[in-house]
């Protein structure tokens, strides 16, 4: 079994309704297996926030969000063990950081990240870490 490891352009879709939200939505089928290092929830934090400034939500609505986050089965990896790689990747690949602390927790669980960051999947694809990664609507269909 595929060991996805989603990142917050992938989550925020699964609660509001974005261009990609069908294609992200696939990964909460039953029985996929989910990881996101902690930077997960700084990141989920901040998108929402931007959102409620912005108008585009209400402080319940982000808060709703948050709640119905923590139910689901995401397993959290330290970022403690995933510094080193992800700094090595950020450097080899000239991206963030914080970007590369996905990509380094696929390489540890031996899985894939999946991502609608067109940007950085772009960057990634012609390289060594392509195999890593995953666009969203190449996500098998559920069967």
């Amino acid at each position: 079994m595929t060991r996805y490891v989603v990142d917050a352009s992938i989550a925020i879709k699964w609660f509001i309704p974005e261009q990609l939200s069908d294609a992200a939505g696939r990964l909460r089928q039953p029985g996929l297996r989910l990881s996101a290092p902690a930077f997960f929830w700084l990141e989920i934090g901040n998108v929402l926030v931007k959102k409620i400034r912005r108008g585009e939500l209400t402080r319940e609505e982000g808060d709703y969000v948050l709640k119905e986050l923590r139910r689901l089965p995401l397993q959290q990896h330290a970022d403690e063990r995933l510094f080193r790689p992800a700094y090595t990747l950020a450097l080899q690949t000239h991206r963030s950081l914080y970007d590369c602390l996905y990509l380094a927790l696929a390489e540890v669980i031996d899985g894939r990240m999946v991502t609608a960051d067109r940007k950085f999947y772009a960057a990634l694809m012609a390289g060594e870490q392509g195999r890593r990664v995953l666009w969203v609507e190449d996500l098998p269909q559920p069967v």
